[in-house]
């Protein structure tokens, strides 16, 4: 599976221009990050708060306790919660075209 980093490049090398959400877009909407590990649970829930206040979640848990490590599980449950944004930004900008009457 590519990662967001090569779609990005390969986008740019077939200079595709058309307005779009970027990885740059999305991390700049980030204003915090919390998280919170459920005592005794491998259960690691992170939200996002947004620029504009809004917030989005994220949550990661592992099956067999005994791998459980809280950094792992926080890097999880943040890109479960970062790969909401996409969505979010994408219907943004697709409302944004549409209201100045360009077509998509």
């Amino acid at each position: 599976m590519a990662t967001e980093q090569e779609i990005e490049l390969e986008i740019q090398e077939k200079e595709l221009t058309a307005p779009r959400v970027t990885p740059d877009i999305i991390n700049a909407t980030i204003a915090k990050e919390h998280y919170h590990i459920f005592q005794g649970t491998s259960l690691t829930v992170c939200v996002i708060e947004l620029k504009n206040g809004f917030t989005v979640t994220g949550e990661s848990a592992c099956v067999s306790p005994e791998n459980f490590d809280a950094e792992i599980g926080k890097k999880i449950a943040f890109d479960n919660a970062r790969e909401k944004i996409w969505a979010l930004e994408g219907y943004a900008l697709a409302d944004r075209i549409y209201r100045e009457g360009r077509k998509t």
